[in-house]
């Protein structure tokens, strides 16, 4: 049987290796709280999708400094005010 340490390993390797994460398991990927990720999250546009989860892609790229895909859109003015 795995003891208790194993397991928090093999989830934390786990986690890495998702395309979607729970907003639990993106504050562990992330090590930031529940308030600092939300708040990070929302400089960086990075929003969770239907189900509740984050794409792991949008989190990388929010961590390492650089533009999140919707940030980068909404930059090159592809978003057109409708009227």
């Amino acid at each position: 049987m795995a003891g208790s340490d194993e397991r928090i390993v093999m989830k934390a390797v786990a986690i890495c290796f998702k395309p979607y994460l729970k907003p639990e398991e993106a504050q562990i990927y992330c090590n930031l709280g529940r308030t600092q990720l939300a708040k990070r999250c929302e400089e960086h546009l990075v929003f969770k999708n239907v189900s509740g989860y984050y794409k792991r892609e949008e989190l990388d790229f929010m961590m390492s400094g650089q533009s999140s895909s919707l940030l980068k859109r909404q930059k090159v003015g592809s978003f057109k005010d409708k009227d």
